[in-house]
């Protein structure tokens, strides 16, 4: 009996055994399953089912112009997309409010659908499994609010699988205003302007959120909140004004079309400073003008007459020359080796020589390249490098070394070097403006160091870094040479450039309102190519000064590339946009105009004080007083007259009697109006201002009769 129960329980162990044994074989079989053979299908599975960390875009900051006008900013838009089989959706949720769903939807999101083909394409999407159904790609915050208030949608994320993203878009308020220079860093293969140049400061800090990725790599977030909130990016502060921004744009355009030009470009900049306060870049493209490109940073070119300037001033640094010397014009012509030099005035075409302020005002290639030959041409003793040394006195040769990114070098060639080809007339045509090449914004550097008074600073576009408001860097004026020049050099040099506009090329932009100082170029591009000929060639027309010349604010540069029709030089093309942006600035700039009380207060001429004025004595006494007009007294009466002789005023009597009409003529309508009233006259007036005829003679007896006042 014990050993059949040994048995029987023997038994049941090796079945629980052979049971267990078998379950392990069958475990270890599936799990052999999994991990190799299926391994590669169940990998594939569990990256599409996975809780991430992913990020969160900060919002951009801002560019600012100077009194905090949006350049460039982010505007809030979202996507929004459908989880239509969201595990917290219950098919009571979405079957009950499918039809109400689809009819906001086809009413106010999607009208390319009827309400019915958005019921049918919800219905066909939730059956394919699909969990992230666009349904507007860039909504406003004012559409995102709207439709999260849609049937189901209401339920939120989980149970109505309202999902949204924030997509913020980078926009630019003022349109075409200052394009190349703000810039633009999403959406282009070459970041560029200030936006690329700041990108670190105006992204901000990414934040953080959970999501999960649900098949079709598919992100949804976990809940409403992100864990890290982004940080917003700082604001870039710039020195542009936007009134004058715009006045240079629209001054650089007109311009453009009337001369139907290839491209051009205006800077506006303040000379005590440095500060841009506008800077315009068009280009010819098949739909009009735009900023295809930064001319002013980014395209060097070769000057031409505005270069005249800094040859002109080597020549009075080393006293080579005064204003009034005698230079050879030779009448327009003259040989340098082989090459002939040309003028382009016509006065210099009937004239042997004239003086060195007559020659830079009329521009005369012939003048200023004999003169730079003549002192700095001798190869023997070196003299060339002296010349070239001036220039780099001036600071021509370094870049100004702007906040943006692409700024061309100047090229300035090296005395006597075969790497850049210096030759024989290399001297006299650097000297007018060829072979030597500057950007419009460096040429402009130079002439506001002159206006300056010879103190050069360093051209820039930001002011300062803000965070909410508050600065958290500021970038400050920056001298970047003490003096250029001489002050003797400067003063002379100014001198010059006042009389070009007063008496030379730019004669026909003078204006009455205020003066203004500069120098036209013109400049053949590729001159070399049509061996000087001057048919069938491309003209690059300048103007570069500073106003007002008594003291100078701001100075601009203007520069016009292949103008096609209505002329070519710079006086013609580039000057009238220079004058127009000057015009503008008047206009809006109080700190242009000359205080009223800035010189010596004249001696007033009996034309230019009050006569014959009548009233009560005591009231005129009051307001002479506070005007601070001296007068003398000589009545003692209520009723008074103020006469002029000469220089002095002087008050008399004026007899008021109660028997016969007075003379009233002179007086204001109050006093007037008091006096014959109180004589039982009725007053009838006719117009404004004082009396200046009377009805009723005066002497004639008051009997109450109507007396009719003129005023004026």
């Amino acid at each position: 009996m014990a050993v059949d129960i040994r048995n029987e329980v023997l038994r049941r162990v090796y079945m629980v055994l052979f049971m267990v044994v078998l379950i392990a074989l069958v475990i270890f079989v599936k799990a052999l399953k999994i991990t190799v053979t299926d391994g590669e299908k169940w990998r594939d599975k569990g990256k599409n089912l996975y809780v991430a960390h992913k990020s969160v875009e900060a919002e951009r900051g801002n560019i600012l112009t100077e009194d905090g006008s949006l350049l460039a900013t982010s505007l809030p838009f979202f996507e929004i997309r459908f989880d239509l089989n969201s595990t917290a959706m219950s098919e009571d949720d979405f079957y009950d409010n499918l039809d109400s769903l689809s009819y906001c939807l086809a009413n106010f999101v999607d009208n390319s659908y009827t309400v019915g083909g958005m019921r049918d394409r919800l219905l066909q999407n939730r059956e394919a499994g699909h969990r992230n159904l666009l349904i507007k790609r860039s909504a406003s915050y004012l559409e995102k609010e709207m439709i999260s208030e849609f049937p189901l949608f209401n339920k939120g994320l989980y149970r109505g699988g309202f999902k949204v993203e924030s997509k913020p878009k980078r926009a630019r308020p003022f349109k075409r205003l200052a394009r190349r220079t703000i810039g633009r860093v999403k959406g282009v293969e070459n970041p560029f302007g200030l936006e690329a140049r700041f990108n670190d400061h105006l992204t901000g800090e990414e934040g953080k959120r959970y999501m999960f990725r649900a098949p079709n790599n598919t992100w949804i977030p976990l809940n409403d909140l992100t864990e890290i909130e982004p940080e917003k990016g700082d604001d870039i502060v710039t020195t542009l004004d936007i009134n004058l921004q715009s006045a240079a744009h629209e001054a650089l355009l007109r311009g453009m079309n009337h001369h139907q030009a290839e491209s051009g470009t205006a800077v506006l900049m303040e000379v005590k400073t440095g500060a841009i306060k506008a800077i315009a870049n068009l280009g010819k493209t098949d739909d009009g003008y735009f900023e295809v490109y930064n001319y002013a940073i980014g395209s060097k070119y070769e000057p031409g007459s505005t270069f005249k300037l800094a040859s002109i001033m080597a020549l009075l640094e080393d006293g080579h020359v005064d204003l009034y010397d005698s230079v050879v014009i030779n009448r327009g012509k003259m040989k340098f080796y082989e090459e002939e030099m040309l003028d382009a005035s016509k006065e210099s075409m009937t004239m042997d020589t004239t003086t060195v302020r007559r020659a830079f005002e009329i521009s005369s290639n012939v003048g200023i390249a004999g003169l730079v030959n003549k002192y700095y041409g001798n190869d023997d003793k070196g003299q060339a490098r002296k010349f070239i040394q001036r220039l780099k006195d001036m600071k021509l040769h370094l870049p100004v070394n702007i906040e943006i990114d692409g700024e061309a070098s100047p090229y300035v060639k090296e005395a006597y070097n075969k790497d850049d080809k210096w030759s024989g007339i290399t001297l006299p045509w650097m000297s007018i403006g060829y072979e030597v090449e500057l950007t419009p914004l460096q040429l402009l550097n130079f002439f506001n160091a002159v206006a300056n008074d010879g103190q050069m600073m360093k051209p820039y576009l930001v002011s300062e870094i803000q965070h909410f408001g508050h600065p958290i860097q500021k970038f400050k004026p920056t001298v970047t040479a003490r003096q250029i020049a001489s002050p003797e050099t400067i003063r002379k040099a100014k001198i010059l450039l006042e009389s070009v506009v007063e008496n030379g090329t730019a004669y026909k932009l003078k204006t009455s309102k205020y003066k203004f100082a500069g120098k036209t170029g013109t400049a053949q591009i590729d001159y070399r190519k049509f061996g000087g000929s001057r048919q069938n060639v491309k003209y690059s027309a300048s103007f570069a000064g500073y106003f007002p010349a008594h003291d100078p604010v701001y100075s601009c540069v203007v520069v016009i590339r292949n103008p096609t029709e209505n002329g070519f030089y710079g006086g013609d093309v580039a000057g009238p946009v220079f004058r127009e942006i000057a015009d503008k600035c008047f206009a809006q700039k109080i700190e242009l105009h000359r205080a009223i009380n800035e010189r010596p207060k004249p001696t007033l001429v009996s034309k230019q004080l009050p006569t014959y004025s009548v009233g009560n004595r005591k009231d005129m006494s009051k307001a002479l007083d506070y005007l601070g007009l001296p007068y003398e007294t000589h009545t003692d009466n209520d009723w008074a007259v103020l006469k002029t002789e000469t220089d002095t005023l002087h008050v008399f009597n004026r007899k008021i009697s109660e028997e016969v009409v007075p003379n009233v003529v002179g007086m204001g309508l109050r006093d007037a109006l008091y006096i014959l009233e109180n004589l039982g006259l009725e007053v009838v007036v006719n117009g404004a201002g004082k009396v200046v005829l009377q009805s009723i003679k005066s002497g004639t007896k008051v009997q109450g009769q109507t007396i009719k006042l003129t005023l004026k």
